[in-house]
């Protein structure tokens, strides 16, 4: 039975390839098309999973979608994506473009068709996943340990949400500079590390995992974060509904579709958290339209369950609600959706408000135990880490923190201070500015690409039937 089931996969893998052989995957650039932004056309056969490739591709190289129409209802994907780099220019490096088109193109035909999960061995480092209930100072701990191990964290990142926290470490060897192979080591990694991600929280449960696998950090993080619940919230959680992104599902019953409907505050890569949650749970996505040009974004997605049912129950709609905030929340703390700053010190340097915190960059050479002090300082000036990336290269160390005070509340300017005078000024610096509050318009910018079929449609809300003329 499990020969033929494997000689059924093969047949299955051997015609996807002759699939893609006939139909490579096409994509057009334009920078004619659109007065502000780069059009980027993609039409390739469909399969699970591909609009999340085309939109990693995208926010990888740190582009900003600022609209985007997808259809893939049928064998046929096809994408039409609007696009500025960072500073809202049109993508004009030659090397960016070419990228794309190789990544996504004909030459990308015969690469892993999961290469969005996928998993590839290194030698180079040790892979070690966390996650655990978060508290102030749980990266000062886990660094401290780290280095009490002899282990050099070479790159990380660390996301918390709904007092749950995740990090992907990437650690070498002190001695050898390379991954960690010493089988009593790994299991001493693990032990500690689990120790102290359980802290005094007996009631949810911590986990970690060690490997020498690579995979797609911040994909990974919204899986670990999904199969770890943080998209369930208590009873007595005060948040306002009104500082939560607004999600809406309701079924389309002619057409046998689940219409989901977002309206939050943009920021980069928000398409890539929403898609990657969908995709995870099992949700492929018929047709979308992505309109993200103003302060606010507008997503909307015709999906179904890969079994090709729509949704079937009122729970089954609330865990689609739920999750959906999360993935949007994960980069954004809740701490700090709760205040507006005023008088924020330093003449507009404290990034503080919207985007999980106070900003701070460190920029050094690198060195055995850096993270570990940096973060034992901040946890002495009373700092709470609500996200943070740390990347090394060539000897150089380039770690971004979003922090907090303990409490939740911005950082004082003489606790900034004082830190930047310990680590040093010139290496440490506050980076960003607090947003504009701009008015938002009462008439949604939404332009639907399927608006002609929302002409005499229904809806069922599990119960409340709605009519569209």
């Amino acid at each position: 039975m499990e020969v033929n089931m494997s000689f059924s996969n093969d047949m299955d893998d051997e015609y996807e390839k002759l699939f893609r052989r006939l139909n490579p995957p096409r994509v057009v650039i334009d920078n004619e098309a659109c007065k502000n932004a780069t059009v980027i056309r993609v039409d390739s056969a469909n399969k699970h999973g591909i609009l999340l490739e085309v939109v990693q591709v995208l926010t990888d190289l740190n582009l900003i979608i600022t609209k985007a129409y997808i259809s893939s209802d049928g064998g046929w994907f096809m994408d039409v994506f609007n696009v500025t780099d960072p500073d809202g220019n049109k993508v004009t490096d030659e090397a960016i473009l070419d990228y794309i088109t190789k990544s996504l193109g004909p030459e990308s035909c015969f690469t892993s068709s999961m290469r969005s999960v996928g998993v590839k061995q290194s030698m180079d480092h040790t892979a070690i996943e966390l996650t655990g209930s978060d508290r102030p100072g749980l990266l000062s701990e886990v660094s401290a340990v780290l280095t009490h191990l002899k282990c050099n964290v070479v790159n990380a990142e660390v996301w918390t949400h709904n007092m749950r926290a995740a990090a992907v470490m990437q650690v070498t060897d002190e001695e050898t500079g390379s991954a960690i192979i010493d089988p009593e080591k790994l299991s001493r990694i693990k032990e500690l590390l689990c120790n102290v991600l359980k802290g005094s929280n007996k009631s949810r449960g911590a986990k970690t995992v060690v490997s020498h696998g690579v995979t797609h950090t911040e994909r990974r993080l919204h899986q670990m974060m999904f199969a770890d619940r943080d998209y369930e919230r208590a009873n007595n959680d005060e948040l306002d509904e009104k500082q939560r992104p607004n999600v809406s599902v309701v079924n389309w019953c002619e057409k046998d579709y689940s219409v989901v409907t977002i309206t939050s505050k943009d920021r980069p890569k928000l398409l890539f958290d929403t898609v990657c949650t969908l995709t995870d749970m099992e949700y492929v996505v018929f047709h979308a339209n992505i309109d993200a040009e103003g302060p606010e974004a507008h997503q909307e997605y015709y999906i179904k369950h890969i079994d090709g049912s729509p949704v079937k129950s009122e729970a089954e709609r609330q865990r689609i609600i739920q999750c959906l905030e999360a993935a949007i929340e994960r980069r954004v703390s809740e701490e700090f959706t709760r205040m507006l700053v005023q008088n924020a010190p330093f003449k507009g340097q404290l990034a503080i408000g919207f985007l999980g915190g106070l900003k701070l960059e460190l920029c050094t050479t690198d060195r055995v135990g850096l993270l570990s002090d940096v973060t034992r300082i901040f946890r002495e000036n009373s700092l709470t880490v609500t996200r943070a990336e740390v990347t090394t290269r060539a000897g150089k160390a380039v770690n971004i923190f979003y922090v907090s005070d303990a409490s939740g509340y911005p950082v004082d300017a003489k606790t900034l201070d004082s830190i930047r005078q310990a680590i040093g000024q010139t290496i440490l610096k506050v980076k960003g500015s607090p947003e504009e509050l701009k008015p938002v318009s009462q008439e949604s910018p939404t332009r639907f690409l399927f608006g002609g079929l929302f002409k005499s449609r229904s809806f069922v809300n599990f119960g409340l039937v709605r009519s569209y003329s």
